[in-house]
């Protein structure tokens, strides 16, 4: 176990009631964090400037609402292997694009949709391509309709996280806890001084893989309630729904790119292992949390 895991592990024993801080800490799960590039550092990415796209294949749009900004590209081969645990291509890109509204759409006329869980059909303004390695790709205009963000060179590091408060996995292993250990949970109190904690040791920020960095409810259940059309919806449903997902990358607001989701909030796409497995991320989900 690593340094980093082992002050995780320690604050959620000094945190939780012992039977509780088994289960989180049995969650526990490796990621990359993803910060501005420094020089002697490896570049496994960037945030903002133009995607690299192949011939034939159309710029991200959504129908009736316009083209997608370019938010992200990834280098799946230059990740760390050993700080994830995600079923990644070891070669190719991930492409991240997302309906934002705000930088650049023109004329007082014009009142854009906002991409968002309580809207199903919304989620065509979020998208994730993946470019195998050996397909050539170059660099693709950015639609006049929209401004692109700043180029922000991303570099890699590997951390540790923990699963939120209300993470499906979380709350599903502390089903045949104690009644006073469940009610333990139900404190929102408790919720917020440990998650607070959590924080301390595992800051919000850019970040593939492991357990996301919400904003406010488990991102997973975000999108199980998106997936059944229920909101709030049928809680036991929701739950074992949100278990079939896992996050693939975060993005925070970010001032060196121009990107404020919100009030300084984040984007988050998923994705279902079988998927991952498989190479195929056409059926990823979305959502976006802010304060």
């Amino acid at each position: 176990m690593t340094a980093r895991a082992d002050r995780l592990v320690a604050m959620a024993r000094r945190n939780l009631p012992p039977e509780v801080a088994e289960r989180w800490i049995a969650l526990i799960r490796p990621a990359v964090r993803l910060r501005s590039f420094l020089d002697g550092r490896r570049r496994v990415g960037q945030l903002g400037v133009v995607p690299l796209l192949p011939d034939g294949v159309d710029w991200p749009a959504w129908e009736g609402e316009g083209p997608l900004n370019f938010v992200a590209s990834i280098d799946c081969g230059r990740l760390p292997a050993e700080g994830l645990d995600l079923a990644l291509p070891d070669s190719g890109t991930l492409l991240f694009f997302y309906f934002d509204p705000e930088p650049g759409y023109f004329g007082s006329d014009y009142t854009p949709r906002t991409v968002g869980v309580r809207d199903p059909e919304s989620m065509a303004g979020a998208r994730v391509l993946y470019v195998p390695a050996d397909v050539p790709a170059v660099e693709r205009a950015t639609p006049a309709e929209i401004v692109p963000y700043d180029e922000v060179p991303l570099a890699a590091t590997s951390v540790v996280t923990g699963p939120d408060w209300f993470h499906p996995d979380f709350r599903g292993a502390c089903r045949s806890l104690s009644d006073a250990d469940r009610a333990f949970l139900e404190d929102h109190g408790n919720r917020d001084a440990f998650m607070s904690a959590v924080r301390r040791l595992v800051p919000a920020g850019h970040q593939f893989g492991g357990h996301a960095t919400p904003e406010q409810d488990a991102v997973e259940l975000d999108v199980a309630r998106v997936r059944l059309g229920v909101w709030p919806g049928e809680w036991d449903a929701v739950v074992e729904e949100g278990r079939r997902w896992a996050l693939l990358a975060q993005i925070g607001s970010d001032a060196h790119a121009g990107m404020m989701w919100g009030d300084a909030g984040a984007l988050y796409w998923l994705v279902r292992p079988e998927d991952l497995a498989a190479g195929d991320f056409r059926d990823s989900s979305f959502t976006w949390q802010c304060g």
